[in-house]
């Protein structure tokens, strides 16, 4: 009998608006999967901690100098500068999950997914939207942590980031959090399901198998 093929994983890329619930919903998905089928990437940042963040586990948290250096040397997949700081995405770390075989899910801003979109245009890109402006005001300014005028240039940028909308290939809003963890989660399994390379592959070994 023919060796078993082993499908490549899938890269799904998750942004939106910051409110909008796209950390929420990674978390939700995280928490009954399997490890040897999905992953959630973990980026680098040069801002501090947020209250109960903690350094590996929600990002990498390094200075200015070392992320200088990860991009120097071609260590990131993307990069961005977001509200005065530098994220990105540790190139390596990825490929090596979607080689083994595991799905992995970026949560990046939208600079950083477009890029993506340009390096890995094999990924799948998914953009959480708010059920609307007032609640999106509602959830930043209920983290006690923005100034007003922070609040304020959110949103204008929020509403800047959804004119970007076409550059995704999946939409879901995220009024009630279980029903967008739900629709993710199908977008997930439906990707799955196309008719791709690894199929073809199948469909050879069917006949290696006659």
């Amino acid at each position: 009998m023919a060796e078993e093929v082993k499908s490549r994983g899938k890269l799904f890329v998750i942004s939106g608006p910051s409110g909008a619930g796209k950390g929420t919903i990674c978390s939700e998905l995280m928490k009954d999967a399997d490890p040897a089928e999905l992953c959630l990437s973990i980026s680098v940042t040069t801002r501090a901690p947020r209250a109960g963040e903690h350094d590996g586990v929600h990002y990498y948290f390094i200075n200015e100098e070392e992320f200088e250096q990860l991009r120097a040397n071609d260590g990131l997949l993307e990069f961005a500068e977001v509200y005065g700081h530098h994220y990105g995405t540790p190139k390596q770390k990825v490929i090596d999950k979607l080689n083994a075989g595991i799905d992995v899910i970026l949560e990046i801003e939208m600079q950083g997914a477009l890029k993506v979109r340009k390096t890995y245009p094999g990924g799948v890109f998914i953009f959480i939207l708010p059920p609307s402006m007032a609640e999106l005001r509602k959830r930043i300014t209920g983290r006690g942590t923005e100034t007003q005028e922070a609040i304020d240039y959110r949103l204008s940028q929020a509403l800047s980031e959804i004119a970007y909308i076409d550059k995704y290939d999946y939409a879901v809003v995220n009024g009630k959090l279980d029903e967008a963890v739900d629709r993710v989660k199908a977008i997930i399994k439906a990707e799955h399901s196309k008719v791709t390379e690894y199929i073809y592959k199948m469909i050879e070994q069917y006949k290696e198998d006659e």
